[in-house]
């Protein structure tokens, strides 16, 4: 059986055999899918493909989803509007909140009410659900407390099925609070006629076609096209986990991995040789209520346009010049300077470079096009590094981290380039360079392994004993294991919180709370009681597929200033550092030469 790991980013889409061949082509937009057929022809075909996938979360950055209808109780069809209120840009007068993806006539109501206990109020009128409206593509139903008693979505979902497409928030979200299990439930709808397209077209491409979701974890290419809200962090899970396993095959289980592509950088804080887990997301301005790797995103890579803002000052990203026509050194048309082009003209892309399917790159359209935009290639590096540094921030000092004590896992096509600047600024311990850092994230994706995700509501927060915990974990943890099959590793946790507060913390024992309430927050609420207000099990498949790639050559101790160049990316190692050989893993590990 042949797997193949197939990771589809804005520029270029990897391709990874598990027998080690490796192909990378140039991305294929409208249709992602058409670069990946080519791929896995490439490797001479597959009967599994393990893919991640960037075109659920596209589609709401971009806007690009169906027409949504939502279905509600009376009185309540605004709350994926009113939101929440806190404000993020509390001194902006001109900020504006992510528009509403249901628009005011396409929210109906419907009679009928549950307790927030799950006990019935008023008994659900089907018949008082007004019409669809025409021209809706997706129905998102989100009623109150079905994350307790889900007959009511049941009913509505059976009056509008087959005709509708129709999401019900138990069937995607299964947790309290209404804003966010809402917006979750009309963001499946949204993007589900759009992944059903996408995935459909992959169903010839191997016998077997799995998808990885933001968990980690890999979905059949059916529940995938019926839950692809879970793909919204699709794309970067694969490489999280790679990235993980490399660190702690160089001998740093605590780490940051940081993977900068051609659109977007993202990273993770790993610690103990586990990345971090999230239960809940934002993608967009949007919050998605479903188990997740903390992975935090931002608008910088290799494509990334830089330009000079409306009072003089130098921005980078969000905008990607993406695969076409990609950066200007790329010689396809593309006259706006990038990351790419800055890195190129400072010297760190040697000259003599050649990407796939591009051939030899142009300094000199790199350095026309930093020329004509007013910017310099220095400056943009400068200011492309410190967003990058704000971002490692976010999941280490704001999670109650310090990273100097971490190394960074540098991988992605452009990672390798920047890494050393990133973590000299941070005091980081040292950088990791695994082998094939250019194909870490479709190397993670062939490791992958089928996983099954489930959470429920616990209908009595403040009531709750260690017998009555340990039985509603127990029954989670068999359902998520049958969900998986035979032989299935299981984990379970639950989500915790002082009386009266309004967030609350994943941990794998009530008993762990307070501390880690403490590194988080800096104190513990002696006495306080503890609540308990949700359950988890996670379910993974035995096995997973090792990768037998040809180890990279001329991986050779070397000092700074120097540029290490690999077939799938380069390593700028700066003055000051100095890059050697890690024996078994074979990562270079790059330091201070002081150090």
């Amino acid at each position: 059986m042949t797997r193949v790991g197939v990771d589809t980013g804005g520029t270029f889409t990897d391709v990874v055999s598990a027998d080690g061949s490796v192909a990378k082509r140039l991305s294929t937009l409208p249709d992602p899918s058409v670069a990946v057929v080519d791929g896995v022809r490439a490797v001479g075909g597959a009967s599994v493909v393990a893919h991640g996938t960037t075109v659920a979360t596209n589609a709401v950055l971009e806007r690009r989803g169906a027409r949504v209808a939502l279905v509600a109780n009376e009185g309540f069809a605004d709350v994926v509007e009113i939101a929440r209120q806190n404000r993020p840009s509390l001194y902006d007068a001109f900020v504006d909140r992510p528009p509403a993806l249901v628009a005011r006539e396409d929210r109906l109501e419907v009679r009928g009410r549950l307790a927030a206990d799950g006990s019935e109020l008023v008994a659900l009128d089907v018949s008082s659900l007004p019409a669809v409206p025409d021209g809706v593509e997706a129905v998102a139903v989100c009623l109150l407390h079905s994350d307790l008693d889900p007959s009511h979505e049941q009913a509505v979902a059976a009056a509008l099925r087959p005709r509708w497409n129709v999401t019900c928030s138990h069937e995607v979200s299964p947790e309290f609070r209404e804003y966010e299990r809402t917006v979750t439930t009309v963001l499946n709808a949204y993007v589900r006629p759009l992944c059903r397209h996408y995935l459909s077209g992959l169903c010839d491409v191997a016998p077997v076609v799995e998808v990885m979701t933001s968990a980690g974890g890999l979905l059949s290419l059916e529940e995938a096209s019926d839950r692809p809200v879970a793909l919204l962090l699709s794309g970067p899970a694969g490489g999280v986990a790679a990235g993980a396993s490399a660190a702690v095959a160089a001998g740093f289980p605590d780490a940051v991995t940081f993977d900068m592509g051609g659109t977007s950088t993202d990273v993770c804080l790993v610690l103990d040789g586990a990345p971090a887990p999230a239960a809940q997301r934002s993608v967009g301005g949007y919050p998605v209520r479903l188990p997740s790797l903390d992975i935090h995103t931002i608008g910088a890579g290799g494509g990334s346009i830089a330009r000079l803002d409306a009072g003089g000052a130098l921005v980078v990203g969000p905008e990607s010049a993406g695969a076409s026509p990609g950066p200007a050194c790329y010689g396809r048309g593309g006259v706006l300077p990038t990351v790419t082009d800055a890195d190129l003209v400072e010297g760190r892309i040697p000259a003599s470079a050649a990407f796939p399917g591009l051939g030899a790159l142009s300094v000199r359209a790199a350095g026309d096009a930093l020329a004509t935009a007013g910017v310099s290639a220095e400056g943009v590096i400068t200011v492309v590094d410190e967003g990058m540094v704000q971002a490692v921030r976010a999941v280490t000092v704001e999670r109650g981290v310090d990273p100097r004590g971490l190394a960074l896992v540098a991988f992605g096509g452009a990672g390798p380039l920047h890494a050393c600047a990133l973590a000299a600024e941070l005091g980081m311990r040292a950088v990791v360079v695994p082998p094939h850092a250019g194909v870490l994230s479709a190397v993670g994706l062939v490791r992958a392994r089928r996983q099954v995700d489930l959470v429920r509501s616990w209908p009595t927060p403040s009531s709750w004993s260690a017998a009555s915990l340990e039985d509603g974990l127990v029954t989670l943890a068999m359902d998520a294991s049958r969900a998986v099959g035979g032989g299935a590793e299981v984990e379970v946790s639950v989500d915790c919180r002082y009386a009266g507060q309004s967030h609350e913390l994943t941990v794998p024992d009530v008993s762990m709370f307070p501390a880690e309430h403490e590194r988080r927050n800096g104190y513990v609420r002696e006495g306080a009681p503890i609540e308990v207000v949700a359950v988890r099990a996670s379910a993974r498949a035995p096995g997973g597929d090792e990768v037998t790639l040809a180890a990279p050559v001329d991986r050779r101790p070397a000092v700074g200033p120097a540029v290490l160049v690999e077939e799938d990316c380069t390593v700028w190692v700066p003055e000051g550092w100095r890059a050697e050989v890690h024996e078994e893993s074979g990562s270079w590990i790059l330091r201070p030469s002081k150090s």
